[in-house]
């Protein structure tokens, strides 16, 4: 039984092997919009305190 593999996916897979510089971007990209550092405890105070309240049912008007 064969696996089935998507016309793009194909295409990704063969294009990433032609230009390996691009999995360097790739991570650099996830770095810099997923992989963040945590916060210190003072951001985590600062964050706290300027949270607020919500309600329990978010359209309440009273």
């Amino acid at each position: 039984m064969a696996v089935y593999e998507s016309d793009h996916t194909r295409f990704m897979r063969e294009w990433m092997a032609q230009h390996p510089q691009e999995i360097a971007e790739q991570r650099s990209g996830r770095a810099l919009w997923w992989d963040k550092t945590p916060a210190t405890p003072d951001e985590q105070r600062r964050l706290a305190e300027a949270s607020l309240e919500r309600k329990a049912y978010y359209y309440d008007v009273n």
